[in-house]
């Protein structure tokens, strides 16, 4: 049972909701969609990624969804070091 949540990228939906469930608790709190974005969003492609491979999506899917996660990341990054 648990090898097929895995291997159906269940898994990777679950987790997808919690982080949809956790975006809309921040906004609740107040937090621009700007900040959400770049808290949530590259964990958001991570996951997207995970379940690419997870249902054998090409390699290309992949890379491109973890590539989109770095954009994210670093706006993030400045937000918070500014």
């Amino acid at each position: 049972m648990i090898e097929s949540f895995f291997a159906s990228a269940h898994a990777a939906d679950l987790v997808l909701a919690v982080l949809a469930i956790e975006a809309v608790w921040l906004r609740m709190r107040g937090w621009a969609l700007a900040q959400i974005a770049g808290f949530l969003g590259p964990a958001v492609f991570i996951v997207l990624a995970l379940r690419a491979a997870l249902v054998g999506a090409g390699w290309e899917w992949v890379a491109v969804l973890l590539a989109l996660s770095l954009p994210l990341h670093l706006m993030d990054l400045k937000a918070r070091l500014s």
